[in-house]
């Protein structure tokens, strides 16, 4: 499609007949010639349709009215002048004064040529511009009274030719543009000197519409017509250029693609000879795959839709992965593939007994479950939750027991996982999704029933992506698991026969509704007796074969193992006993490898000078040296601990200071024990002013250790007690309970773990509530080996049991 510029180029230079004999370029001289040539003062006028004539320029026009074919033949035979007026509306045949423009062109009639068709070309030349002031006579054609026009001569030369001289760079270029105009045509507008000509030619060859040129045909100033135009073929510039890049870019994707289906069916014909389409052989994999695996009806229906969906899919398109990785997952997954649970109970007791020491309640959990299966032959399996401190074989029991039953095991971590997207993936509409890794851990099992260990379940974290423990709500419900959820896969699959086992060092920072869905577990800490057994039966043989030792070449003794216990670890698990052994035989190893002279019995006097100096001592808190000096019990998330509460006192007015990083319900317990003292001095036998005379300050050591809960609340009161009364209390003596304002000893939590701390610091008796007696009887007699156990229901019990009858030698002052 050409625009109006090239139109009009292309007629330039395209005769109309072989004799056809004219210039269509006229230079200045002969434009002067035009401009002063004498014009009649009347007319004969000749409407054009569809066309504006410009002064200079030449235009062939095709003659079809009868007016007009006279009109033109009579003025052929004079002088060969004539009006030409452009009509507003093409369509009327005869047109009046009120249906032709005012402003037209004078016109000489150069050629009049018959066309074989019987139709009459005329090839007419402006001369100079004119305006209609009357119609004379419509018969047999239009005559017209005229009025000759003159242009403005105001506007400076200078301006005129910069004007001309941009309209030429522009018409140069829309011919380089133009495929279908002549190159001659730029030798054509360069000739052209005459800037009124350059203006009326241009205008006449461009694509403006008849209103267009009729308005630039009624401007008398050369510069505002070359600037109206000039507006115009900048557009048309503009619109070359963007129709160029089109077919640019057109023609490159053609090729392009012209290209790929070429490659395409050598490829294919390649392939074919070599025996077939990578393409088609991957679907048909994926196809005798699909056979053998053993899922529902539903999912062998999804699994075939989006088969078909990849064989439409082109293999260069990212989409393509993306359903490759989604057809491999459903495939690589194993739907109803079980493997079969050993119900040999005697051999999955032994298991779990020499792969573990202790846990006895754990153990016996595992076999109720085993012996149920072995009776009932299917059933859902329990979601356990163990509950301890670090290092007492929470995360390994989940070992054992999968190889109790026979069963796959897996292990994943939730220790600061953030992202719900963790649990139940991502959707596969993104590149580079992937399942959640609840579903691509059951994927590396190759089983879907497996022991599978949620480690660090307390730790779970939460953010703007999702909270992790609320997905986790589906995973570990045994109502909700057989429909297990994952937006990846977006089929349900059954988890329900899968054996999760959680672990958490507190139940504080688990979800309460996840609690609630689990079966809870205490792991208790190990005693010494038990440390030993763990360290002879697992640790020192494992840090032998990771040290390159052996047997005969070092022996840990009993007491050894009791010494590194006492001296060089304090702690609930065994996971700093491991570290100190492993030091040892990098200490021996060493020393053989330097063919130094070594006993292989490892005797309690050379730990020092293997290990250092001791790190702890009983007699920390077995010493009653000082009045005001009381040990409590405390519990921790890393077990049992043994913790100091001293009080001194100052001359002052009463005022009560309280240290050793201290939260609130802690500082609470002493403001009641303090209270209660206060309002019961007649207990103590002390004066009640001495409580206004002297300040009491109250301090827990290891001050940069938070420290909070109830249950320091009977060591407390008797530790301010101690100090009023100056009475020391009772060696080897350790307490806990919550106190009341009544003076009442309420029950506490942890006292499992706080009798192993005791024992570990060689506290031989404890004072608790006597509402602990149960949680007390309910722990096995080897825990409780060498204590003594006072209960007691009131702090006036407590006061009275745990202080000496006899006074320091200076007694406290009261004046």
């Amino acid at each position: 499609m050409n625009s109006g510029f090239e139109k009009g180029m292309i007629s330039l230079f395209t005769p109309i007949d072989d004799e056809a004999e004219y210039i269509p370029l006229i230079t200045e001289e002969e434009e002067e010639i035009l401009e002063k040539m004498n014009v009649p003062d009347v007319l004969p006028v000749l409407p054009l349709r569809n066309t504006v004539l410009f002064p200079g320029v030449v235009i062939p026009i095709t003659v079809g009215r009868e007016k007009s074919v006279k009109l033109v033949q009579d003025v052929y035979k004079k002088n060969k002048i004539l009006g030409a007026v452009s009509q507003k509306d093409a369509n009327i045949e005869d047109p009046n004064l009120e249906d032709i423009y005012k402003i037209g062109t004078v016109a000489q009639i150069l050629k009049i040529l018959e066309m074989p068709d019987g139709s009459t070309s005329v090839i007419i030349q402006g001369r100079k511009r004119f305006k209609v002031e009357d119609i004379l006579t419509d018969k047999p054609y239009h005559i017209a009274k005229i009025l000759p026009l003159e242009d403005s001569v105001e506007e400076p030369m200078e301006e005129a030719e910069a004007v001309a001289a941009t309209l030429k760079d522009l018409a140069i270029k829309i011919i380089k543009l133009s495929s279908n105009i002549p190159t001659e045509a730029t030798f054509a507008v360069k000739n052209i000197e005459s800037p009124s000509f350059l203006v009326n030619f241009l205008a006449s060859n461009s694509e403006m519409n008849l209103k267009e040129k009729q308005k630039m045909l009624e401007m008398n100033n050369v510069v505002k017509r070359g600037l109206y135009l000039l507006e115009h073929l900048s557009k048309e510039v503009q619109m070359l250029e963007l129709k160029n890049d089109i077919q640019s870019k057109v023609k490159t994707d053609l090729d392009q693609q012209q290209r790929e289906f070429l490659l395409h069916q050598q490829m294919k014909t390649i392939q074919d000879e070599l025996g077939g389409s990578p393409l088609e052989q991957e679907i048909a994999e994926f196809r005798k795959r699909a056979k053998k695996k053993k899922w529902s009806k539903e999912t062998d229906a999804e699994f075939k839709k989006e088969l078909e969906k990849l064989q439409r899919l082109n293999p260069a398109s990212g989409e393509y992965s993306v359903q490759v990785n989604y057809i491999q997952t459903m495939l690589e997954l194993p739907w109803n593939e079980f493997t079969k649970d050993n119900f040999n109970l005697v051999r999955a007791s032994k298991i779990l007994e020499k792969d573990h020491f202790g846990l006895e309640k754990v153990k016996d959990r595992i076999l109720e479950h085993l012996a149920v299966l072995k009776l009932k032959g299917d059933m859902k399996s329990p979601i356990l939750c163990l509950v301890g401190p670090p290092g007492v074989g929470k995360t390994s029991l989940g070992k054992s027991i999968g190889e109790a039953l026979s069963r796959k095991y897996i292990r994943m971590s939730l220790g600061g996982l953030r992202d719900e997207a963790e649990i139940r993936g991502h959707r596969k509409t993104y590149i580079g999704a992937m399942p959640g890794r609840i579903v691509q851990n059951i994927k590396k099992a190759k089983s879907s029933n497996p022991v599978f260990v949620m480690d660090e379940i307390d730790k779970i974290g939460r953010d703007a992506h999702g909270d992790p423990a609320s997905a986790l709500l589906e995973v570990l419900d045994p109502e909700q698991n057989s429909n297990f959820h994952d937006n990846f896969l977006e089929l349900d699959y059954d988890l329900s026969r899968v054996m999760f086992i959680a672990t958490a060092n507190t139940t504080a920072g688990i979800h309460p509704a996840l609690l609630d869905r689990m079966e809870i577990i205490h792991v208790s800490g190990y005693i010494v007796e038990e440390k030993v057994e763990i360290a002879r039966r697992h640790l020192v043989p494992k840090q032998l074969k990771n040290h390159g030792l052996t047997k005969a070449q070092v022996f840990f003794p009993k007491k050894t193992l009791e010494k590194i216990i006492e001296d060089y670890t304090r702690e609930s698990g065994v996971r700093q006993l491991d570290k100190q052994i492993a030091k040892t035989m990098r200490v021996i190893a060493k020393q053989l490898a330097f063919n130094e002279e070594i006993g292989r019995k490892l005797n309690t006097d050379r730990l020092k000078d293997v290990l250092g100096t001791p790190k702890y001592s009983k007699e920390k808190y077995q010493d009653n040296d000082f009045a005001g000096v009381v040990t409590g019990l405390a519990w921790t998330a890393a077990g049992g601990e043994i913790l100091y509460v001293e009080t001194s006192l100052s001359k002052g007015e009463g005022k009560l200071t309280l240290t050793g990083n201290l939260g609130e319900v802690m500082k609470e317990s002493a403001v009641i024990a303090l209270e209660f003292l206060k309002s019961h001095p007649g207990e103590l036998d002390i004066d009640p002013s001495v409580f206004t005379k002297w300040n009491i300050h109250i301090h827990v050591p290891e001050g940069a250790i938070p420290k909070d809960g109830p249950s320091a609340g009977v060591t407390m009161i008797t530790s301010i007690a101690s100090a009023f009364t100056q009475r020391k209390v009772k060696r080897q003596l350790a307490m806990t309970g919550e106190i009341t304002l009544r003076g009442k000893v309420l029950p506490v939590g942890g006292i499992k773990e706080k009798i192993l701390a005791a024992r570990r610091a060689g506290i031989r008796e404890i004072i608790l509530s006597d509402e602990n007696r149960k949680d007390v009887e309910d722990i096995k007699e080897i825990y409780r080996k060498g204590l003594k156990f006072t209960y007691v229901n009131t702090t006036s019990e407590v006061i009275g049991h745990s202080l000496l009858k006899t006074r320091v030698e200076h007694p406290l002052s009261i004046n």
